[in-house]
């Protein structure tokens, strides 16, 4: 009995709870949007939406007591990558809100005003961020960074928060695609057992267009209100970036994103005493208010990973994957089906890597059989799942953003940070415009 328990058969209606949230979540915001209230999608509180999903995910399910599909999905709250990502939010909250009060953030904007001229700065922005997400690998880590920095834009150049994180999270999520450092690279190059040399500069094909159209956009969409005053760098602003440098010259190195993190809050609540911005005991009312203020995303992490874990225990993924399979034909069908296979995982499960993990096995039996080329598969395993990592408003990458950003006082609505999303669309389109490489061994020569 224990056997059949813990080996799900496919099911459909295990979807339901998705179904069941995109309803209460999406739908109630829309209504919200139609009556005329303000700031929508903040009128429905995305963990009460996953409640009721999760007690929906409850009730199916006939072949476990409650007490056993509780335990599941008490598993699913404290799967080590839920676990490891609530870390993150912590540490990034703490590192956004003592960077905030030591200076560091206004000193990088004024260097960057400096530098870069206010009508292309949410370009800069954006570029900056494929910059460092390829150099070290990790969309996480780059937008903990750089997402406070970008944000201080928006009230001296009067630029839309919304299109700064936006223009933020798209560059994390090159980097996260296509450096060969990306632990979404790793499995999708293993799964399919191709080089990474190979995945890379076939995978460019496809983010490099994309990547050069997004650029292009924000440089038109991001113009600067009015005429900007250049502001005059004393040696202070250089000092108060340090831990800025510190956290990228730590990433670049290799380090953990919590280690990095971890870090730059202590180097920079270290500067902004030495500096006089605050006190020791100011310090710690930023930290304990920089780690509070990630409470909702923390609580949106820990019941997403539980209604995932649930609806995985159910069959439903099983059931997804088997009618996905089905549908493939040929080598063309093929990719279309793998696309939308790891999309549809991703959607699940919300993370990027795992997404690949799950489907990856049948990728490589759809590809052998049907005669694809294992670097384009896998390029596409990778690619689908960062367009659908850095589009769902409760993966991550955007949890992370949304989170530094209440940290910082500023509220962005979910669906203008959507709109504003302007790469992974484009990368999305890129991964099916023109003609098919034959052979991914010409590519990598």
């Amino acid at each position: 009995m224990a056997e059949k328990k813990d080996s799900p058969r496919p099911s459909g209606l295990a979807l339901v709870p998705f179904a069941v949230f995109a309803a209460f979540y999406v739908g109630l915001s829309l209504y919200a949007d139609h009556l005329g209230f303000e700031m929508p999608w903040y009128k429905v509180s995305m963990p009460v939406a996953f409640v009721v999903a999760s007690a929906v995910s409850l009730i199916i399910g006939r072949r476990r007591t409650l007490d056993e599909k509780v335990e599941v999905y008490a598993r699913g709250m404290g799967e080590p990558n839920i676990m490891i990502m609530c870390l993150i939010f912590i540490l990034a909250g703490a590192f956004a809100t003592i960077a905030k009060g030591s200076g560091a953030v206004d000193a990088a904007v004024t260097i960057a005003q400096s530098l870069v001229p206010a009508k292309l700065m949410v370009a800069g922005v954006f570029l900056v961020s494929c910059l460092i997400s390829l150099a070290i690998g990790t969309s996480c880590g780059t937008i903990a960074a750089v997402t406070p920095i970008a944000l201080g834009f928006a009230g001296p150049l009067q630029l839309s928060p919304a299109l700064l994180m936006g223009a933020v999270v798209g560059g994390a999520m090159f980097g996260d695609n296509l450096s060969m450092i990306s632990d979404t690279t790793i499995a999708a190059t293993r799964t399919q057992g191709v080089k990474m040399k190979d995945k890379f500069l076939a995978n460019g094909l496809i983010a490099s267009p994309a990547a050069l159209v997004a650029l292009f956009l924000y440089a038109m969409s991001g113009s600067a209100a009015g005429a900007v005053e250049t502001p005059a760098v004393t040696w202070q602003h250089v000092v108060l970036i340090l831990p800025y440098v510190f956290v990228l010259a730590l990433a670049l190195a290799g380090f953990n994103v919590m280690a990095l993190l971890f870090s730059g809050t202590v180097f920079s609540a270290v500067i902004g005493g030495a500096l006089g911005k605050f006190a020791f005991f100011d310090a710690m009312d930023l930290l304990g208010k920089g780690t509070l203020g990630m409470g909702e995303t923390l609580i949106v992490a820990l019941l997403a990973g539980g209604l995932f874990r649930s609806v995985q225990a159910n069959g439903g993924v099983l059931w997804l994957t088997d009618r996905i399979a089905k549908v493939i034909r040929g080598p063309r069908t093929c990719e279309l089906g793998v696309f939308f296979l790891v999309s549809a995982v991703n959607c699940f499960t919300a993370n990027n890597t795992v997404a690949i993990v799950i489907a990856g096995p049948i990728a490589k039996e759809c590809a052998d059989r049907f005669k694809a080329e294992p670097v384009r598969i896998a390029s596409i395993l990778d690619t689908a799942s960062c367009v659908v990592q850095g589009l769902i408003p409760y993966g991550a990458q955007i949890l992370i953003a949304m989170g530094v950003a209440k940290g910082l006082d500023m509220r962005i609505d979910s669906l203008a940070l959507l709109k504003c999303l302007y790469y992974q669309p484009l990368l999305a389109l890129a991964a099916f415009s023109g003609r098919r490489s034959k052979s991914p061994i010409p590519i990598a020569s």
